[in-house]
């Protein structure tokens, strides 16, 4: 169950970061994502935003 929810919020927030910046983070897999246990990540990440998104999601956040 947790780790579901930290895959759900971990993808989610890196498919928000993707369509915010096409041109400097591309993601793969992330339709796969709740079957699969890989994901290709091509870019640069807010670091500070995922890891938000996933204390919030460990605190029981949306």
């Amino acid at each position: 169950m947790l780790e579901e929810k930290l895959k759900e919020a971990i993808v989610g927030e890196l498919q928000r970061q993707a369509a915010d910046r096409p041109q400097s983070l591309k993601i793969q897999g992330a339709g796969d994502a709740q079957s699969s246990e890989e994901l290709t990540v091509n870019g640069n990440i807010d670091l500070g935003a995922l890891v938000m998104v996933v204390a919030g999601s460990v605190a029981g956040g949306p």
